[in-house]
């Protein structure tokens, strides 16, 4: 149930499409599908002119500062505009008036924006980035978007009591981390006191007797719906114990008479005490923040000591101009500023609003008013929201948009289960939507075209490089020679598995996928512009060079050649690890390694995973030169994550959700000067111990200059294959359809991408005639 990554992944992918959106950042399982002929909900239609989008489940969160999912995310997008927009490959437009023109896939494209950018790298270390916003910009309700607009929305994601997923208030602003101390949620106080607390300084008895009753009835909801999720999987029965019921959740340990509280604070103790942490990671459907009723009342901010009155390094300079200071120069922040400007006058309070005197539309520590906006979005986007009903969100276009009004007078947003998107487009009851791009979806794609292709008469098909790559990973530690995962024999040893995993790709890739996806030679996904391409100086195919450094292949190779010569080089790189080999065969392992290893993989049970077939031959392969490669299929994903995040698990298989910047210090960093723990990074998936791979990681971060950051990625991306933990497999491709007879296609948004997504230019979007 890792989920926190891949929504804040999307999430900032979101708030990358609609940055370019404004110029021309979460999905909560992998596709949410559910059986045909579940939607569940009637058919929007077009009959009445409107252009409808399907799409999954809304959580009706339409707000840009506490949407969750990737559809709520979308429906906010359609309403918005932010301070910063993006081209087509994620990079920034510092030219937004004006407009920045550049070339993608051959052609010249011209990008506008709310604003322009100037940044200044002063000697002091400070870095002043200057927005100037045009004078001209509205929003849906005619009133003017202004300076004040940028700092309200600024002040609210920075407030302490934010709990949404954009995360400003981490970086390196003057002054931030003075503004948000002395000040804590209420909620997080009573929970750190205790139900036995008798302090009532803070709060009230009341309160906090209240608080237990909600808190415990909720983290019972939480843990029944985790309950019937196992049941409705398979993996328990009605009538099992809660201990039964942690252990196939990955909490094992719980004695025998443990209630729903003990399997809940188990969860929670795993987040080092945070409830919302746990919730995002662990939810099997309904986050925790939604099932205790009175959560709002306890999200205010309770004074614990002095904090500043402001954030130093927000300063209007102009009624459409802004300074934002940061106190280092930091590759992130330039990402973070892509926020969307969501309007004072209604998300907050002008009578609360005094730039002079320290007051920005409402009170510090308390979001009450802006959460209370959270289902009726309004911003300057192309369309305006008018409301939420039976499943079906409808809009219409915002006469007010700086980029002109819609050609589409009217948009529709509606849930459609994965299995039946398809048909709703060639039955008209969806006009476009994002199918999970499977074989059987690219095959009745291309059987509902007369030319046999995925773009056609009746449907057409905008595929683009998904934001992420899939992969097999090596845990450093448990895959070693001697317990000293940094050495040569150690890195050999997963060389060797490297090496005939990576064999097998193209054959694995193009079974399970055909020409959807494409294999891979790095660690980073194709959409990211810090990828080595193959014209590049120094490309190499991943894993092709023998333990004495040879090539492994030559030219002209048929694959039975590659497999024979993959298995003979794994058979090199074992013995340089201290194996001993006799007849073509490793007869015994070194002290600290094995001649057996196990790679999980999540395929259902069924072997239905792109890097499966990957695994079985390699298996066969292992087998003939003495090593024992055991397959773990796994059908409930969280056990494999739980052993991951335990550092039990050896070697699996899984894919990464990407951001647009690649900046690799969550991943790789390991923080080897002080002791190998990097706060809050997934490093410990691999435990690579590296302190020059850390130093080329935090030197890249600390500059925004984009070739030498690609140099110095290029040489990161280079160390992590030398450490060989871990094998890049695929990038796959995702899809947008449209119904060709509904709209018309040349008024598509073109050469789209992950940062540029279909709704980019959906105010030239008409309809057919």
């Amino acid at each position: 149930m890792k989920k926190r990554k891949a929504i804040m992944a999307s999430l900032l992918a979101s708030v990358m499409a609609l940055s370019a959106l404004a110029g021309c950042s979460p999905k909560k399982a992998e596709d949410g599908t559910k059986a045909q002929g579940e939607s569940g909900q009637e058919a929007a239609g077009n009959t009445d002119g409107s252009l409808v989008f399907a799409q999954d489940e809304f959580s009706a969160k339409f707000s840009m500062f506490f949407a969750e999912t990737v559809q709520d995310q979308d429906v906010a997008n359609l309403t918005a505009t932010t301070l910063l927009n993006s081209d087509r490959s994620g990079a920034i437009i510092y030219k937004g008036i004006e407009g920045e023109t550049k070339e993608y896939n051959g052609k010249e494209y011209t990008y506008k924006g709310i604003s322009d950018l100037a940044v200044t790298e002063n000697a002091d270390g400070t870095v002043y980035y200057d927005f100037t916003l045009r004078d001209d910009v509205k929003f849906s309700d005619g009133k003017p978007l202004t300076a004040d607009d940028v700092i309200f929305s600024m002040y609210v994601y920075s407030d302490p009591t934010y709990d949404g997923l954009a995360s400003i208030y981490s970086l390196p602003i003057q002054g931030m981390e003075e503004y948000r101390k002395g000040m804590e949620p209420l909620f997080k106080l009573i929970l750190a006191a205790g139900e036995d607390n008798k302090d009532f300084s803070k709060w009230t008895e009341e309160q906090q007797t209240k608080f237990w009753a909600d808190y415990k009835k909720a983290a019972e909801a939480f843990v029944k719906e985790i309950e019937d999720t196992l049941i409705a999987n398979g993996s328990n029965k009605e009538g099992d114990s809660v201990a039964a019921f942690a252990a196939n959740y990955g909490y094992e340990g719980l004695k025998e008479d443990a209630t729903a509280m003990d399997f809940f604070n188990a969860m929670v103790a795993k987040y080092n005490g945070s409830v919302t942490d746990m919730s995002s990671a662990e939810s099997a459907g309904t986050p925790f923040t939604e099932l205790m009723e009175s959560y709002k009342d306890y999200s205010v901010g309770v004074e614990t000591g002095n904090s500043a009155p402001n954030i130093s390094g927000i300063q209007k300079t102009g009624d459409y101009s802004v300074r934002v200071i940061t106190t280092r120069v930091d590759a992130q922040t330039i990402y973070q500023l892509t926020f969307a400007v969501s309007p004072l006058h209604y998300y907050g309070d002008p009578a609360q609003y005094d730039y002079a005197n320290n007051k920005f539309g409402f009170p510090k520590g308390d979001l009450s008013g802006v959460r209370a906006k959270t289902t009726q979005p309004l911003g300057a986007g192309p369309y305006v929201f008018e409301k939420y009903e039976n499943g079906v969100v409808s809009m219409k276009a915002n006469e007010n948009y700086y980029l002109g009004a819609p050609k589409t007078k009217s948009l529709k947003v509606n849930y459609v289960a994965q299995a039946d998107r398809v048909n709703a487009v060639l039955t008209g009851t969806a006009d476009v939507t994002n199918p999970s791009y499977t074989n059987e979806i690219a095959d009745a794609i291309k059987k509902a075209n007369s030319n046999g292709e995925i773009s056609g008469d009746k449907i057409y098909t905008s595929a683009v490089d998904a934001l992420g790559y899939g992969y097999i990973g090596i845990n450093t530690h448990n895959v070693s020679v001697n317990n000293e995962p940094g050495s040569e024999a150690s890195k050999n040893l997963r060389r060797a598995f490297a090496t005939i995993f990576s064999v097998y790709r193209d054959l694995a890739v193009s079974s399970y996928y055909g020409d959807r996806a494409s294999v891979i030679n790095y660690p980073i996904t194709n959409t990211s512009w810090a990828a080595p391409q193959p014209t590049d100086d120094g490309y190499q195919i991943a894993f092709s060079k023998d333990a004495k450094g040879e090539p492994i292949y030559t030219s002209g190779m048929s694959d039975e050649d590659k497999y024979a010569a993959a298995k003979k080089a794994a058979l090199g790189f074992l013995e340089a690890a201290g194996y001993t080999v006799a007849d073509g065969k490793i007869t015994a392992a070194p002290a600290g390694a094995k001649m057996e290893y196990e790679v999980m993989i999540p395929g259902s049970g069924t072997g239905d995973h792109p890097s499966f077939m990957i695994l079985t031959e390699a298996q066969k392969a292992f087998a003939e030169i003495g090593m024992k490669l055991t397959i773990n299929d796994i059908s409930n994903s969280s056990d494999m994550w739980n052993k991951i995040q335990a550092k039990q698990a050896e070697m699996w298989c899984a894919a990464w959700q990407a951001t647009p910047d690649p900046d690799m210090f969550q991943v790789y960093y390991s923080d080897i000067a002080n002791g190998g723990a990097a706060p809050g990074g997934s490093n410990y998936m691999y435990q690579i111990e590296d302190a020059d791979l850390d130093t080329m990681i935090l030197q890249a971060r600390e500059s925004t200059d984009q070739e030498y950051r690609k140099t110095m990625y290029k040489a990161c991306l280079d160390k992590i294959i030398d450490w060989s933990c871990e094998v890049p497999i695929y990038q796959r491709k995702e899809v947008t359809i449209f119904s060709a007879q509904r709209i018309q296609v040349d008024t598509i948004t073109p050469d789209m991408s992950p940062f540029y997504k279909w709704y980019v230019e959906v105010e030239n979007l008409q309809l057919a005639k």
